[in-house]
């Protein structure tokens, strides 16, 4: 009788104890949940070393494209083979890695429409648009390279302003408008170009269009950067009238065309000293020309 009173004894202890353990296990769990739940520092740093594991791998991309610019190999072969690197390193299969570039080139197919126009601009300079562009300039006798690309620029940066990116462009205009016209504005100039000069002022048109497009589309109130920052502080209880985003663009606009309108003028001026010194003797031939001109006084 004594044994069995000791053996419940003993096993009622022994349920105290579980029923203990149980309930201290509870305890515990609700003290994690309320440490999950509070914003501390010390919570925070305990959650990130237990729950959360970075893979820095994907990165590898990034290593690719600094890479491939530097030794100048081809850019969408470089992208190509970094979008491929990261995925392959964040462990996405080959087929998902096909599926989604194939979900990216039909949802961004509306961006190649600008290739229907290359065979139409092609044809064009064939029958003779460069010359004539170059032409046309050269009867402006007084027409410089600096305020033919600024004038671009301005009407460049206005345009996108107004939403209308696509009026002009690397294709549409600069190729075969702008940079045959930079040539003949630098010939009114007295510049003899040379093959490297005349790479120079083809990438001077072709950076005042992307400068003329970049800081000029930020104003215009429906771009799709000033409707992502509105959206942004609308989810942050900040609503922000779209017109009011743009119009902070302007003083940075306004800075870009100050800023890249001097760049064109140092160019300019950079080649005229260059023609100088390679052909001082003509420099001053036509100074003692401009010199012995008549006057319309002299002449009567």
């Amino acid at each position: 009788m004594t044994s069995k009173k000791a053996k419940a004894g003993h096993n009622e202890s022994r349920s105290y104890e579980q029923n203990d353990l149980f309930e201290n296990h509870g305890q515990r769990k609700k003290l994690m949940t309320g440490l999950a739940a509070i914003p501390s520092p010390a919570a925070s740093e305990v959650i990130k070393r237990e729950d959360i594991r970075v893979n820095y791998w994907p990165l590898i991309g990034v290593a690719v494209v600094i890479v491939g610019f530097a030794l100048k190999r081809n850019p969408v072969l470089v992208v190509i083979a970094a979008g491929v690197a990261s995925a392959l390193a964040a462990g996405m299969g080959f087929d998902d890695l096909l599926a989604l570039i194939g979900d990216s080139f039909v949802s961004n197919r509306a961006l190649l429409l600008f290739v229907l126009t290359l065979p139409a601009i092609g044809l064009l300079e064939r029958y003779g648009l460069r010359e004539r562009a170059q032409a046309w300039i050269a009867s402006f006798r007084k027409l410089s390279l600096a305020r033919l690309l600024i004038a671009y620029l301005g009407a460049r940066q206005l345009l996108s302003m107004l939403g209308l990116f696509d009026l002009a462009g690397h294709a549409q205009t600069v190729r075969p408008l702008i940079a045959p016209m930079s040539e003949a504005a630098a010939k009114n100039d007295g510049i003899e170009l040379d093959a490297d000069e005349r790479e120079r002022v083809h990438a001077l048109a072709a950076a005042t269009d992307n400068v003329g497009r970049f800081f000029g589309e930020d104003v215009f109130l429906a771009f799709g950067a000033v409707l992502l920052i509105q959206g942004f502080y609308a989810r942050n209880g900040i609503q922000l009238d779209p017109l009011a985003i743009a119009l902070w663009a302007l003083p940075t606009a306004i800075a870009a065309f100050v800023i890249h309108a001097l760049r064109i003028c140092w160019v300019q001026r950079t080649l005229v000293d260059r023609q100088r010194r390679k052909n001082p003797s003509h420099d001053s031939r036509d100074r003692r020309g401009s010199q012995n001109q008549p006057t319309r006084g002299d002449a009567a």
